[in-house]
């Protein structure tokens, strides 16, 4: 057994999140579930990746905007190719291409905000 990572956040726009980041990171729906509780939510991943991200929304609840500008997933892709591919399909997804909050990640990377304000960077070099 391998040990496996979930990042869940809420959101107030369950759907839009979910095909943002479906789309934009090439992510599959892993799951789904309804009035759980009174909750709503969507896992995204894919079968082979040791994290998965969770979204969820609670009945009757506003979640609001991220609460800073430096909330980030960071990814980071070495071949140029695949980063420049994985840039144009973060836009076609709806992310908004932003200045990063850190300079840091604007030296090889590019920072994309979703519509709750989170933000995530495609880094085009190696970890490490």
């Amino acid at each position: 057994m391998q040990t496996h990572l979930r990042v869940a956040r809420a959101t107030d726009h369950l759907q839009v999140i979910a095909e943002m980041y479906q789309k934009g990171l090439g992510l599959d729906v892993l799951s789904h579930f309804e009035d759980h509780e009174g909750f709503d939510g969507i896992l995204l991943g894919n079968e082979d990746m040791s994290y998965h991200f969770e979204f969820t929304h609670h009945h009757g609840h506003i979640v609001g905007k991220a609460s800073t500008q430096d909330n980030l997933l960071v990814f980071y892709v070495p071949d140029k190719n695949e980063w420049d591919e994985r840039c144009k399909q973060m836009l076609a997804a709806g992310f908004k291409q932003v200045n990063s909050y850190n300079p840091y990640w604007d030296k090889s990377g590019r920072t994309f905000e979703d519509v709750d304000g989170y933000r995530v960077v495609l880094q085009n070099s190696t970890w490490g």
